[in-house]
């Protein structure tokens, strides 16, 4: 089948689009309000844009919590959305109140960062630290804004018991993904490729 993709025609039951752009890795976004109160928000528009410096994307679908107070205090934390914790991403996704603390909701202990002031999740294997670099608005959807946040990671978190003959071993935290629907995978196994010199 082919579709036009401005027109969405596909006349499928759902739009496939998601489902095609799959797996998506889930920043698990931490940052503190102006007043200081943390938020704790799953984004699946989210990955790795750039390294020497390292730079990460995530992308929102209006202007949540998370855009605004990071735009406001220049920091934020992705920390890494685990197959143990699948259950606590999905309640910090809740459209709650800005004053609601999703650390609390979703019953997750704090970890103080090394370099930046909002917390990470302590339960979490893998830990970004990083500083805001901009926010490029995409073209609208309607009414609804499309914010692409920039930043730069600064420290970074990696649990020892991970860490195999020097290497970071997935198949021991196995990192969840979005795919389209209410659907999510999980890597469990990989394999090796060497590219051509």
């Amino acid at each position: 089948m082919f579709y036009d993709a401005i027109e969405n025609s596909h006349g499928l039951k759902y739009d496939p689009f998601k489902a095609l752009v799959a797996p998506r890795p889930i920043g698990w976004i931490s940052s503190l309000s102006p007043d200081g109160v943390a938020n704790l928000a799953p984004y699946s528009f989210f990955n790795a844009v750039a390294n020497r410096p390292n730079f990460v994307i995530f992308s929102s679908t209006g202007r949540k919590d998370s855009v605004s107070n990071i735009e406001e205090t220049g920091e934020f934390v992705c920390n890494l959305a685990t197959w143990d914790l699948r259950e606590a991403v999905n309640t910090t996704s809740a459209q709650v109140d800005a004053g609601v603390d999703e650390f609390d909701l979703a019953g997750l202990e704090k970890a103080p960062s090394r370099i930046v002031k909002p917390p990470r999740v302590a339960a979490s294997p893998v830990a970004l630290e990083c500083t805001y670099y901009q926010t490029v608005e995409l073209p609208p959807s309607g009414d609804m804004q499309n914010l692409v946040c920039f930043g730069q990671v600064v420290g970074i978190h990696i649990d020892d018991d991970v860490i195999v003959d020097g290497m970071v071993d997935v198949t021991r935290f196995k990192p969840i993904a979005r795919l389209g629907y209410n659907d999510y995978a999980v890597v469990e196994e990989l394999f090796t490729m060497v590219r051509p010199g």
